[in-house]
Order: structure tokens, then C-alpha cells, then sequence
């Protein structure tokens, strides 16, 4: 209800993310309200009330594998008078189990890989023929393998235009993208936040191990490194809220080098933290359990790297 762009809302998520506070706001008030904003009136109506009021959630049902591979969905929605029946499994879908509903992109028409023929549909979680198999990540948040087995819709469900929702869903997978690479600074920085707190206040050899000038090297690497990322997340949402179309490349720049930013700082974290960094008393790790999971979501370094050259005619 604030009209928050990707600029404000990636506030909001770098601070979710540096203080490791678990919260659906990536996939219902960023994705979801995404999706929802191509949707019908009713529709709208019928689901955003429940997400201003912070009641409701909603989960994003997108990729059908371990990895992230949008361009290729093959979960079918077939017409079924009325309305549609669907059938087929989404993997790893965050939120899946506690969603009230979820947006799942759905093939209408084409083959798996074609670009054309998708759908966007929201499915209510009482839905019959709507199982989950949940699953714990690395950083103890939930998800869910989630199968639809003739699940019977009607025509309200449909999201944007029969056939024509893979512009939509692009929209939507890029708000993730950047979401998740803003939250991924906000790990990042805070996990460098303790880490130096940690040096200034630890002592070994009769000093604290602050002064030792190979770790204020490495510190000040660590600096630069997320203060980079940070930078190429801010122009990433700048494009993307002013419509520009190099959006698509910036963000996966953003993705891929906010991943690696938030990466080595909980690597260099836990290694300056010594033999205590491994132990669950000290928060460092729990820095590095959300990177590993938070790095995978809408695609990790090494597929936005690809895209990167891709987009760039390599």
C-alpha cells in the first residue's frame, strides 16, 4: 500500500536480510503483488486485501527443477470447460507450505522450452488435488515440492492473458532477482558488521587481532567488494523502475555480483572468526546458511553470468 518501487523496496530487503529476519516479504509483497498486478480486478481484489493487512501469503511457483531454468516450464494447464485443469510439479517453492495461495506459471500452449504459451494462474492452497512434500533448507527456512494432480480451476484464476503471460512473468522473476540480490547485500553486510566488531574485540599474541595488518587488508577488501555490489544493486533498481530496457542485464549483473560479494564475506567471516566461526554459539554462521540459500534463488552467480554474456551477443 506505500507504492514502493524496487529502489524502496530493496530497503526494506537489505534490512531483512542484515538482520537475518525470516519474512515472506520477497515473495508476497514483492513477487506476488508483482503478479497480482497484472491480474483482474476480482482477482486483485479477492487476494490483496489480505496481503496489505498482513494476513495473507503467497508463494511463487516457478522453476521444476533443482536449478533455476524459467525458459523452460512444462507443468500443463489444459482448458476444461469453463476453466482450466492443471497438472505437473514445482520444486523448492519458498513459502509453499504457510502461502494462502500460489502463482504457479503454467504451459497453456507449446513446448517446454517455448518462450510463448505460458499462463499465470493463482491457485488457492485448499485447491483439491494440491499436495506438498516441504523440505527444510540450509538455513533451516521452508519450501515446499508442490504437485498439482488435476487441479480443477475456473476461469478467474487466470492472470493476465491466456497464452501471453511470459512478459508478466518476466516482470516477476526480475523483482525476485533484484529482491533477492538487495537481501543478499543486507546478509553480506551484516555478517562484515560482526566480523569486525569481532576483530576489534578478540585478542590473541597479546593484541587485538584487529591490528594485525594482513586482516585490516582483508577487511578493507571485504569493504570494497560489498560496496560494489551494493552499487550495481541501486542502479539495477533504477532501471528497473524507470522501465529501461538494459533492466533485464543490469539485474543480472546485480545477482551475480551481489552473490559473490555476500559470499566472500561469510567465507572471510567465519575464517576470521577462527575455530568458533564453525560453531553454532556465534551468529557468523548463520550468515553463511542464508547466503547459501538466498544465493540459489532466481538463479545463482554462475547462471547470471551466463545471461550476462548472453544478453551481451557473447
Amino acid at each position: 500500500g506505500l507504492a514502493m518501487g524496487h529502489v524502496e523496496a530493496g530497503i526494506v530487503l537489505r534490512e531483512i536480510g542484515r538482520n537475518l529476519t525470516p519474512s515472506p516479504f520477497l515473495t508476497t509483497s514483492v513477487m506476488g503483488v508483482t503478479a497480482l498486478g497484472g491480474a483482474s480486478d476480482d482477482l486483485r481484489g479477492r487476494w490483496l486485501p489480505g496481503v496489505l493487512a498482513g494476513d495473507s501469503v503467497l508463494a511463487m511457483a516457478i522453476d521444476e527443477g533443482p536449478k533455476h531454468r524459467p525458459e523452460r516450464i512444462a507443468c500443463k494447464a489444459e482448458k476444461a470447460g469453463n476453466g482450466f485443469r492443471l497438472q505437473g510439479r514445482k520444486a523448492f517453492v519458498v513459502q509453499g507450505a504457510s502461502a494462502d495461495a500460489i502463482i504457479v506459471a503454467a504451459r497453456t500452449s507449446g513446448s517446454d522450452s517455448d518462450v510463448d504459451g505460458i499462463t499465470l494462474f493463482a491457485v488457492p492452497k485448499d485447491a483439491a488435488g494440491v499436495s506438498h512434500e516441504n523440505l527444510r533448507l540450509v538455513d533451516s527456512a521452508m519450501a515446499s515440492n508442490v504437485t498439482f494432480d488435476n487441479v480443477e480451476l475456473d476461469g478467474d484464476c487466470v492472470i493476465g492473458e491466456v497464452d501471453g503471460g511470459r512478459a508478466l512473468l518476466n516482470k516477476v522473476i526480475n523483482a525476485g532477482r533484484i529482491g533477492a540480490a538487495a537481501e543478499l547485500t543486507g546478509v553480506g553486510q551484516g555478517a562484515f558488521d560482526i566480523t569486525t566488531a569481532y576483530l576489534k574485540t578478540r585478542k590473541q599474541f597479546g593484541q587485538l587481532i584487529g591490528e594485525f595488518q594482513a586482516l585490516q587488508h582483508r577487511a578493507a577488501h571485504l569493504y570494497s567488494e560489498l560496496e560494489i555490489a551494493e552499487a550495481a544493486v541501486i542502479k539495477a533498481q533504477q532501471l528497473l523502475d524507470g522501465g529501461s530496457e538494459r533492466a533485464d542485464l543490469m539485474v543480472s549483473v546485480a545477482k551475480a555480483k551481489a552473490a559473490k560479494a555476500c559470499n566472500l564475506s561469510v567465507r572471510e567471516g567465519v575464517q576470521m572468526h577462527g575455530g568458533v566461526g564453525m560453531t553454532d554459539e556465534f551468529d557468523i554462521g548463520l550468515y553463511m546458511k542464508r547466503d547459501r540459500s538466498l544465493a540459489e534463488f532466481m538463479g545463482d552467480q554462475y547462471y547470471h553470468a551466463e545471461r550476462v554474456a548472453q544478453l551481451s551477443g557473447y
